[in-house]
């Protein structure tokens, strides 16, 4: 999947049946305008496919790689260890063990080789786009801007729902 723009994030996941989460990240990502675009590749089952994804990634205007494996969840630590971008892991939850090994696998990468972890299932997926959104803010004041506003909304939000605690402790 692209956007219109040239893609200025990669969304990486190990097979289609992670899309339901890593859709998450491109949600978060459409709604800062930041251009996206999705592949499934494995770290296992199609490594020169990966590889050529990696190694291409930044001549590509690509800025940032999201990342997103279960099960051994080697995808992010062999991306990472091909490109010079940020590469924001994604757990997923693909065995018995719910994401664990996952979380275990992503987290744990070797001296030099990093690898952002976020954290497991959607809520990762939703922080990697965030993180993802917060990187390119660096050099880039629109997306910036928009970070800004969609922390304000966030405690908007809360500050609202505490008033609305409040009214309701005063009738109990």
């Amino acid at each position: 999947m692209m956007q219109d723009n040239a893609p200025l994030v990669g969304i990486l996941m190990g097979s289609d049946s992670d899309f339901e989460v890593m859709k998450e990240a491109g949600k978060v990502l459409k709604e800062f305008g930041i251009s996206f675009e999705m592949s499934v590749t494995s770290a296992h089952r199609t490594p020169a496919r990966t590889h050529d994804y990696a190694q291409s990634a930044a001549g590509r205007g690509l800025r940032v790689l999201i990342v997103g494996a279960g099960a051994a969840a080697h995808l992010a630590g062999v991306v990472a260890s091909i490109t010079d971008l940020p590469v924001i892991g994604v757990p997923l939850s693909a065995t018995e063990l719910q994401g664990m090994d996952a979380l275990l696998a992503t987290v744990q990468m070797p001296g030099g080789i990093p690898v952002a972890t976020m954290a497991i299932g959607k809520a990762g997926a939703r922080n990697a786009a965030l993180f993802a959104a917060r990187i390119l803010a660096l050099g880039d004041a629109a997306v910036a801007t928009r970070y800004r506003a969609h922390v304000a909304r966030m405690a908007g939000e809360v500050t609202a729902k505490h008033e609305a605690l409040q009214v309701r402790l005063k009738d109990w």
